[in-house]
C-alpha cells in the first residue's frame, strides 16, 4: 500500500467523527496518539510503551470499556509515573525491561510504572480525545489495523505524516493553512541554503517542524550516515534541528513529525519565541521559518528586540537575524508577508537595520494562491550574518516567481519543479557569478540585481520590489469570499480577545 493510499484511506475516516462533533483539527490528534501505537507496535518497538498502555491492549477492547481506557490512556502516557495495581506490580517484579517502584506512605503502599521515554510524555503531554462514541472511536481503531504497516518503512511513514498534516490544512476555516508552508517552498529553500553536518539548525515557528524535516531529510540524502562516529551520529540525531512553537496542538503534530522523520529534537519546544522564553535561540548556523501571517498584533517582551512594534512578522524578523552566528557564514531564509516590506516608521528602521546586519543577497517573490490560507501574498529573504554590524548588504538580487504565473493550493499546486530556473541562478554559472536575465530588451527577465544605493533611495527602505507588468488578476469569487471570512474570523477573535482583557481590568478595579 503507497503512502498517498494511506493517507486517502486514513482521511477518509474522518467523516466518521464529524457526526460526533470532531472537527479536521482534532480529527488529526487523534490520529496522532492512534497511529504512534499503532507504528511501535508494527516496528517491534514496543518497549517504548509501559506496558498495559499498547495498541493490542487497546484494539481489543469494545464499547464503553474502550472509550474509558483511551481516555485514562491517553491521560497516563503523559506522566512520569504511572499508578498500576499490587497485583500488576507483583507480575512485573520479575521483568527486567520495566522499571517499577513501590513507595509507600502512612503505612500505604501505591505502585508506579516509571515512564522514563520523554519524547513520549511530550506527546501525550496533556493530551485528552474529542471522541465521546464508542463506535466513532473503535470504527477508527478498525481501518488504521486493516493497514498494512509492515509495507511502510520510516521514510514512508514520514510523508504519510506529512500527508495528513496537509490534509487537515485544506481546512482553511480551523486555521491549519496558517502552519503549513507548501513543501515546494520548503523544499526549494533548503535546496538553496544547503545545510551542512555538524550546523546547528532553527526555526522559531516551527509549526508542525516541516522546515527542520526537510533539512534533516536533505542531509540524510546527501551525506552517508553510516560513516558517522556515535558523537556526530547523535547530534545530528537530536541536537541539529531546534525549534519552538506556540501553540499545544500544533506543538504536538510537531513532535510526532520529528519522530516519524527518525528525529528527536533535545530543543524543540513549546512557548513564544517573541517572549524571555525565546532568549535561549542564540548562535545557530541556519534558520528556516516561515513565521505566523495575519493581522493579530504581538509586541516582543525580549530584551534583545532593538526597535519595538506592535507587528508580529517584524518582531519575528529581528529575532531571527539576531539569532545567527556572527561570522559571515550563518544564513536564513524568511517567508515574509508583502506588508512586512514596505511602509515607513518602524518598519523601514527594521529594514535598514538588517540590511546593515545582514548580507540580504536573494529576494524570492513567491506566486499567489499557493498557501492555503486565502489571499496570502510573501516574499523569501535570504540572508547571511556579518561579522559586523554595519554595512553587510551591497546589492540584492530579485527573482519574481509571481508575474504571469497563477497557482491554486488543490487544482493548480505549485511544485518542486516550478524553482528549477530559481535555483539555477541563484547559484550562478560555474564560478558562483550570477548573471541578470532582465534587460532593456528582456523587461520580462524573472531574475535582476538592485545596489544598495537604489534601495536605500527609498524613504521606506522598501524590498518588495518588482518589475514586470501583467494584468490585473481576475480572482475566484469563492477565493475572494473565503479570504472574507478568515478575515472577519480573526478579527472577532481580536476583538472577543481585547473585551477579555477590558473584563479582567474593569474585575480587578472593582476589587
Amino acid at each position: 500500500m503507497t503512502s498517498d493510499s494511506v493517507i486517502s484511506k486514513l482521511w477518509s475516516q474522518a467523516g466518521v467523527l464529524r457526526n460526533d462533533g470532531v472537527g479536521y483539527n482534532e480529527y488529526l490528534s487523534e490520529l496522532t496518539f492512534l497511529v504512534f501505537l499503532k507504528m511501535v507496535e508494527e516496528q517491534d518497538l514496543n518497549n517504548q510503551i509501559p506496558v498495559g498502555y499498547r495498541w493490542s491492549d487497546l484494539s481489543t477492547l469494545d464499547g464503553r470499556k474502550l472509550l474509558t481506557f483511551y481516555e485514562q490512556l491517553l491521560i497516563d502516557l503523559g506522566k512520569d509515573k504511572i499508578e498500576i495495581s499490587e497485583e500488576s506490580y507483583r507480575k512485573l517484579l520479575n521483568n527486567n525491561d520495566i522499571d517499577i517502584i513501590e513507595e509507600e506512605e502512612n503505612g500505604v503502599s501505591t505502585y508506579y510504572i516509571i515512564n522514563k521515554n520523554e519524547l513520549l510524555k511530550k506527546i501525550f503531554h496533556r493530551a485528552k480525545t474529542a471522541i465521546s462514541e464508542p463506535k466513532n472511536l473503535k470504527t477508527i481503531i478498525n481501518a488504521i489495523d486493516a493497514i498494512d504497516w509492515f509495507s511502510q518503512d520510516r521514510e514512508n511513514l514520514g510523508d504519510m505524516y506529512e500527508g495528513l498534516l496537509e490534509k487537515n490544512a485544506e481546512d482553511t476555516k480551523s486555521g491549519a493553512g496558517q502552519y503549513f508552508t507548501p513543501r515546494a517552498v520548503i523544499d526549494a529553500i533548503v535546496e538553496v541554503i544547503k545545510p551542512r553536518l555538524g550546523e546547528k539548525l532553527l526555526d522559531p515557528a516551527s509549526g508542525t517542524f516541516g522546515f527542520m524535516v526537510a533539512a534533516n531529510k536533505y542531509l540524510r540524502e546527501h551525506n552517508d550516515y553510516h560513516k558517522l562516529n556515535d558523537v556526530d551520529f547523535e547530534f545530528q540525531k537530536s541536537h541539529a534541528f531546534s525549534g519552538m512553537e506556540l501553540v499545544p496542538a500544533t506543538y504536538r503534530l510537531a513532535l510526532m513529525n520529528a519522530l516519524l522523520h527518525d528525529i528527536d529534537p533535545k530543543d524543540l519546544r513549546m512557548g513564544n519565541s517573541l517572549s524571555e522564553n525565546g532568549m535561549w535561540m542564540k548562535n545557530f548556523d541556519v534558520v528556516l521559518t516561515n513565521p505566523p501571517f495575519g493581522i493579530a498584533n504581538e509586541r516582543a517582551t525580549r530584551s534583545d528586540v532593538t526597535f519595538e512594534s506592535s507587528n508580529k512578522q517584524l518582531n519575528f524578523l529581528q529575532v531571527i537575524y539576531n539569532s545567527l552566528k556572527k561570522d559571515g557564514i550563518a544564513r536564513a531564509a524568511v517567508v515574509i508577508p508583502d506588508g512586512v516590506l514596505s511602509g515607513t516608521g518602524i518598519g523601514a528602521e527594521i529594514r535598514r537595520d538588517l540590511l546593515h546586519k545582514t548580507n540580504l543577497h536573494t529576494v524570492l517573490r513567491l506566486p499567489t494562491g499557493i498557501f492555503y490560507k486565502p489571499g496570502v501574498k510573501t516574499y523569501v529573504l535570504f540572508f547571511t550574518r556579518g561579522e559586523t554590524d554595519d554595512n553587510n548588504t551591497k546589492e540584492v538580487w530579485y527573482y519574481d516567481l509571481r508575474a504571469l504565473n497563477h497557482f491554486t493550493p488543490k487544482q493548480n499546486k505549485l511544485k518542486y519543479s516550478d524553482f528549477k530556473e530559481f535555483i539555477e541562478l541563484y547559484a550562478g554559472d560555474e564560478n558562483g557569478v550570477r548573471h541578470e536575465t532582465y534587460s532593456e530588451e528582456n523587461p520580462n527577465g524573472r531574475w535582476r540585481k538592485y545596489t544598495i544605493e537604489e534601495i536605500l533611495e527609498d524613504e521606506g527602505v522598501s524590498l518588495g520590489l518588482h518589475w514586470i507588468r501583467e494584468e490585473e488578476e481576475i480572482r475566484d469569487i469563492t477565493e475572494i469570499i473565503e479570504e472574507y471570512e478568515t478575515e472577519r474570523s480573526e478579527i472577532d477573535l481580536q476583538i472577543n480577545k481585547l473585551l477579555e482583557e477590558i473584563h479582567e481590568i474593569l474585575g480587578a478595579h472593582k476589587k
